[in-house]
């Protein structure tokens, strides 16, 4: 079994010192001006290095879509009846 060497606050702090934790950097988006985190697609507009890679139109038009499915699930189970599932 080896020996164990003393360490002092001192030398536990040193070593700590690399564990604080840094905040994202953000820059601003080239197409909306928005505030994006580096290296990642804005979520406003779908861009990344000027070029479209996220149709935010067609996400938008999904989650509305799924909501009002699910108000009309809702309705259907007020009413006693069983909801019917939509097929694509």
């Amino acid at each position: 079994m080896s020996i164990r060497m003393r360490h002092t606050r001192a030398h536990t702090g040193n070593r700590r010192s690399h564990h604080g934790l840094e905040e994202p950097r953000f820059s601003k988006c080239d197409k909306c001006g928005e505030k994006r985190v580096r290296h990642t697609a804005c979520k406003n507009c779908g861009t990344y290095r000027g070029k479209e890679v996220v149709d935010v139109m067609a996400k938008l038009d999904k989650k509305a879509r799924k909501q009002k499915e699910a108000e009309l699930a809702a309705q259907e189970a007020e009413k006693g009846n069983k909801p019917e599932i939509a097929t694509r």
